[in-house]
């Protein structure tokens, strides 16, 4: 039984041979033909009449509201489960038996078997679960339990083999009916029957694409069950538990899809090129494809206009770019029942370090050694000077209003000599033109970088010019949307730090089935720093954290390379002195740099980020945009016993608070919730500080201490509303509001103290201070549910005392640092089920001398205007159109801030009588709505008219300089964000993120002794790996 459970060949076979013998309707299949292995499978046979197919008896009465919503959500996967074994059942009897049983030969039976490779074993699989479902369902309203069934049912290592047979089947199976279809118009006749007689018309290829999308849509219905299920109820961890198979499961499945579509999007690639050195790479057993897309190239005339574009497909291949052109025509009769793959031109490719993207702003391509070149027209002519990146019209659009306002200015300095005193023809006026032609340059700069947020510039190698010097040439490629340019930033950077030596190798990760993972999956070290460089003491490090912070000054492509933006404050202590030291990061750029160093008078053991909760009411946003304005705050925990709680404002920072406890102990760690501060001691107990409602800073003389034990606290964990404090080996977990506490043993051995814990999903990992394994808990039940010895999943451990030095989950990743500097990870689920360990370790071949200190993770989100496509030009239409939003902005000029008044000039608009003759051009106004206030009498050519300052609306003479239509003010009013529970506008979020470990040293493991490398032993040294961009909802 134990081998069963192991997953091993032998327990298979034995579970096999014991479920035969048990089970009367459980046979032996016959061999497909194929010649590979069944051997795990068997065949089902099904009787309607003795094994009914599932259905829910009549709703009882009484059920609360929750039970109610979980009976729906049972009869959606009753239904979503008849409707899948109909759409299996359909493929195999309408499809696959007539074409083997055909006395007239359609198509040959051995392509027919590998068309619909392993699809009865999918069948088969799917039967024997809806005989459980059944019974399961049938006593529903007894037990209401479900979770347990999916566990039992998809945990088997035979679903995962027919279902990746299938997937990575797939692709050859489409390739071979589009085949089928061209050689054989019978065949192509049969498809076209079947479809024109089913009542959905749905297509063989909407068919077979369903088992793909099975266990996504079962994971989105556990999902909605487990938010349905009470903590309490016995199905709860069941849940989790399905949850966490079933994307397990698919995470596997769609890597091995991956896999797949990649392998044949490469190989219709090298059947359309003929160049020797790009052939040799597409047909080397080491390329991978990092990233394709089909994006649209722009070629510009001699005068920046656009005279063609063309769809592209670029593919970005371990370190070369390809661009190639995409044929999508096929027959239109084919292209409607399974689609036609692509056929492939290479029109260029280009070495990845010698291609640059060109960034919008730069004022120059031309290098030192080369000149730059566009493809146009004329592709002999070269760019000198100021090169243009964005849309050459809005550039040049750009210049004319430079120019003006330069002109308007000195137009200002002669009007301010006049010695008249006119109305419209003074310098209040001329200062308002200025103000008007700046306002219109912020705007037209706002255009170019929202047209350039969809347009991706690449500067690739070209052949040299007639003089030798090297040529490089400008391509431009539309993108889809905001996101897929920012991708292929990203992802251009990441290929080119993969290229360097620390990375060609820097996981360990060789897969069960002998494959490698993709490229851009394993996290790559970007670069190394030396932390506490000081050659008067050394410090120890102790802890690490990021103080995110957006930077509106880092362009589009600069935030995609970035690290993720803010700070990182670094901190530590002891050693040869008795003071502590924080430095602080930049994070802005590709790789992290000091910007500020900060003294203590006492040695740092631990640091807090604060982060504020999400306002809820307008009184609660104003607070947090007050609060913003003293920036991010930072408690230091010292040795002596003391916490400071600073202010962080970019590199300025300020001690707004010192907390102190009675005992003067040493502050080890340190969770914050929202009413209170928790401060584990040295002394086993804890402190915690009282935050009054509505204050950002806690009370001073609030201090309260909780004794847990007689050992150090050494870790805290905020979880929800509670917090976990650990002490020797038990762990205490405080309600955040009563501060009522219940304790576990998380150890059986007294002297094994939990010394680090992590959160994921609904499960903890906790580390402790001897023995090299880690523990998994259920947060709910407080159960254990796993341990993992990591000194045997790495070959890189010494033998000897091995322990978790350091313990971090990041990414659906749990990163293991040991006294040994190795670091370790694992995969781990990331939905709402248990983090359990199932696949094999990756080990860093980059590692420490010493132990890893700390393992931090930084992430931020790039900012939501970043990924906004629409320009300010077509929010000011929609306003203008009553789609808008009431209210106006506020514009920064020379003369400070001024208060728009949207709402009258829309009223102006409504009653100007010039409104339907207005002149085409744009004519100035930003401030002034009408001279007519002004001192002195009319500058105009035509008579006098009365008093000029009778009525105080606005006059037609008024209209012949300012035009209220075409008021660039207007352009702010833009639609109002719609906000989700939590006060955050419902976007894409892009997120960056990156890994930092401290520790002693650098060195490379896993090498030949000769080319094994170690630095300084006793330096402190920071390792940063960053991960590509992830988006979500």
């Amino acid at each position: 039984m134990k081998a069963a459970r192991n997953g091993t060949k032998e327990g298979l076979g034995r579970r096999k041979l014991a479920m035969i013998r048990k089970v009367s309707f459980l046979q032996r299949k016959d061999s497909t033909g194929d010649g590979k292995d069944d051997a795990g499978y068997m065949d089902v046979s099904l009787c309607e009449v003795k094994h009914p197919p599932p259905q829910l008896c009549p709703m009882p009465e009484g059920l609360s509201s929750q039970q109610v919503v979980r009976r729906l959500i049972l009869r959606s996967i009753v239904q979503s489960e008849s409707s899948y074994l109909d759409s299996l059942k359909r493929i195999l009897q309408e499809y696959q038996k007539p074409l083997l049983e055909t006395q007239t030969v359609i198509l040959n039976p051995k392509k027919v078997r590998q068309i619909f490779h392993r699809l009865h074993e999918i069948y088969q699989c799917h039967c024997m679960f809806q005989i459980a479902l059944a019974s399961r369902v049938a006593e529903w309203d007894q037990s209401e339990n479900i979770g347990d069934l999916f566990v039992a049912s998809f945990s088997k290592s035979m679903v995962l083999n027919v279902y990746s047979d299938y997937i990575n089947n797939f692709t050859s199976a489409m390739a071979l009916i589009k085949k089928a279809c061209l050689s054989k118009p019978a065949f192509l006749d049969f498809l076209k029957r079947k479809q024109a007689s089913s009542p959905d018309r749905i297509t063989l290829y909407g068919l077979m694409v369903k088992p793909i999308q099975r266990f996504p849509q079962f994971i989105l219905l556990l999902q909605d069950m487990l938010k349905n299920t009470p903590r309490s109820h016995s199905d709860r961890l069941p849940l989790q538990l399905a949850l966490t198979e079933l994307e397990t499961l698919a995470e596997k499945l769609n890597e091995q899809k991956r896999v797949a579509d990649q392998e044949a999007e490469i190989q219709h690639l090298a059947h359309s090129t003929g160049e020797r050195n790009l052939n040799k790479l597409l047909n080397s057993e080491q390329r991978q494809l990092i990233h394709c897309e089909l994006l649209t190239e722009i070629v510009f005339g001699d005068k920046g206009q656009v005279i063609k574009s063309k769809e592209r497909k670029v593919f970005l291949i371990n370190d070369t770019l390809i661009c190639a052109n995409v044929n999508l025509k096929g027959p239109p009769d084919i292209n409607t029942l399974v689609p036609v793959g692509p056929k492939y031109t290479v029109k260029w490719s280009a070495s990845l370090l010698q291609t640059q993207v060109v960034e919008v702003g730069q004022d120059s391509l031309q290098g030192k050694d080369g000149i730059i070149t566009a493809r146009c027209r004329n592709s002999t002519a070269s760019i000198t000077g100021k090169v243009l990146l964005g849309p050459p019209r809005l550039y040049q659009e750009l210049e004319e209003l430079q120019h003006d306002l330069a002109v308007v200015e000195e137009v200002s300095l002669l009007v301010g000599t006049l010695h008249g005193i006119y109305q419209n023809l003074n310098t209040t006026v001329s200062q308002d033109w200025c103000l008007a032609l700046q306002r219109l340059i912020r705007l037209k700069e706002e255009e170019i970088q929202n047209a350039n947020k969809c347009r991706l510039r690449l500067s690739v190698p070209g052949k040299p010019d007639k003089s030798g010097r090297p040529v490089s040439i400008m391509v431009v490629f539309n993108t889809p949307n905001p996101f897929s340019k920012i991708s292929w930033v990203n992802r251009l950077h990441l290929a080119k730090i993969a290229q360097r030596k620390e990375n060609t190798s820097g996981w360990e990760c060789a897969e069960e089935d002998g494959k490698t993972k993709a490229l851009l999956s394993c996290p790559l070290l970007t670069c190394k720093l030396s932390v506490f460089s000081s050659r008067t003491h050394t410090l120890k490090l102790e802890a690490a954290l990021h103080s995110p912070s957006q930077s509106r000054l880092l362009g589009f492509c600069t935030a995609s390379t970035s690290l993720p933006q803010g700070y990182l404050w670094v901190a530590g202590g002891g050693g040869n002195s008795n003071h502590g030291q924080v430095e602080i990061f930049s994070l802005n750029r590709a790789s992290a740099r000091l910007v500020k160093t900060l003294p203590l008078r006492a040695p740092v053991l631990c640091l807090e980020y604060v982060k504020e909760p999400c306002p809820s009411t307008e009184e609660e946003t104003e607070k947090a945009q007050r609060a913003a304005k003293t920036g991010n705050i930072i408690c230091v925990g010292l040795q002596d016993g003391s916490i400071h709680v600073q202010s962080s404002v970019d590199t300025a920072v300020q001690c707004l608070l010192t907390l102190v406890n009675p005992d003067n102990c040493p502050v080890l760690c340190l969770k914050h919730s929202l009413s209170f501060l928790f401060a584990g001691l040295a002394n086993g107990k804890v402190a915690i500080y009282h935050r009054k409602t509505g204050e950002r800073l806690w009370d001073v003389d609030s201090c309260r201490l909780m004794s847990l034990g007689s050992k150090p606290v050494y870790c805290l964990l905020a979880l929800e509303d509670t917090v976990w404090a650990s002490c020797e080996n038990q762990v205490t977990v405080i309600q955040g509001d009563s501060l009522c506490m219940q304790s576990f043993e998380a150890h059986s051995d007294p002297d094994f103290s939990v010394s680090y814990m992590v959160h994921s999903g609904g499960g903890v990992w906790m580390a402790f201070t001897k023995g090299s394994s880690i523990h998994l808990f259920h947060t709910e039940t407080l159960q254990q549910l796993q341990e993992v010895n990591i000194s045997t999943r790495t070959n890189y451990l010494s033998p000897g005392h091995v322990c978790v030095s350091s313990l971090l989950i990041s990414q659906g990743m749990l990163w293991v640092g040991t006294s040994q500097g190795v670091i370790i990870t694992f995969s781990v689920p990331t939905l709402e089920g248990i983090p359990k360990i199932t696949g094999k370790a990756m080990t860093s071949l980059n590692a420490h001398c010493g132990a890893v200190d700390f393992l931090v993770s930084a992430s931020s989100t790039l900012a939501s205007d970043l990924l906004r496509r629409d320009s300010i030009f077509n929010i000011s239409k929609e306003s203008a159109n009553g789609e808008g939003g009431g209210g106006g902005g506020n514009v920064e000029g020379e003369r400070g801030e001024q208060k728009l008044e949207n709402s009258r000039h829309t009223e102006n608009l409504e009653t100007s009588p010039w409104k339907q003759d207005k002149p085409k051009h744009l004519l100035l106004q930003y401030h002034l709505h009408s001279t007519s206030q002004l001192p002195g009498k009319l500058l105009t050519a035509q008579p006098e008219q009365g008093n000029p300052r009778a009525s105080p609306d606005l006059q037609m003479e008024d209209g012949s300089i300012y035009e209220v239509n075409e008021d660039p003010d207007v352009w702010l009013r833009g639609r109002p964000l719609e906000l989700g529970k939590e006060g955050e506008a419902k976007r894409n979020k892009v997120t960056s993120t990156a890994i930092f470990s401290g520790g002693r040293g650098y060195r490379r493991i896993g090498l030949s002794s000769s080319e094994e490398t170690c630095s300084d032993s006793s330096e402190n040294t920071l390792l940063v790996w960053q991960l590509p961009l992830t988006l979500s909802q």
